[in-house]
């Protein structure tokens, strides 16, 4: 997400103190991404340095408005043509944790993959919630992108476990034991489930 962009978006409906910055901003997005003051006029610094904002002080210097200048508008019409890169790489902080719990000796990976199921579930619960409640079109286009994607994290979610109960050996009796990580000496004392998500 740019900040950057956002304010000067922001900036470019009207001057706007730095707090009013941050009230709107929070406002169009139901507050999801919040940001902290010193976050909002850190990045005005760099604005104006970069010569895409100016800025007007009044009672004493106390009081700051900011205006977005001829090149912030230019940047805004840029950005506004330009797609989101797409990373072929990226960092996903979950996926990390299981495929590390998933190779970890000793570790429940399902226990692990039953946690994140429960608190994205919850999660999704109060998005719904909030956005039934809401009445501005902006923040539920960003509820909606949100829903969207935990609802895929729950679908990896089933998905990795359903795949990591097929390597659960079976025993004589026809049950299936307990989940083994690679390397790890000893099976683990929990059995794999196959516990789907009741939505």
């Amino acid at each position: 997400m740019s900040i950057k962009h956002s304010l000067l978006v922001l900036l470019g409906e009207g001057d706007r103190y730095g707090y009013e910055l941050r009230q709107e901003f929070e406002g169009r997005t139901g507050g999801v991404w919040p940001l902290n003051v010193g976050q909002v006029y850190t990045t005005l610094e760099r604005l104006e340095r970069d010569g895409l904002v100016t800025r007007e002080e009044s009672d004493g210097g106390r009081q700051v408005r900011y205006r977005l200048a001829d090149v912030g508008r230019t940047e805004v019409e840029q950005w506004w043509s330009s797609p989101v890169p797409v990373q072929k790489v990226g960092r996903d902080d979950v996926a990390l944790k299981i495929a590390l719990a998933a190779s970890t000796p000793g570790v429940d990976v399902l226990a692990v993959i039953h946690a994140q199921r429960r608190a994205v579930m919850t999660s999704l619960q109060d998005l719904n919630r909030a956005k039934r409640t809401g009445s501005d079109e902006a923040w539920e286009l960003v509820a909606d992108a949100l829903i969207f994607r935990a609802e895929a994290e729950v679908r990896w979610l089933d998905h990795t476990e359903a795949r990591l109960a097929q390597r659960t050996p079976v025993t004589a009796s026809g049950t299936r034991g307990a989940l083994q990580t690679p390397g790890a000496s000893a099976p683990d004392a929990v059995p794999a489930t196959g516990e789907g998500v009741q939505r």
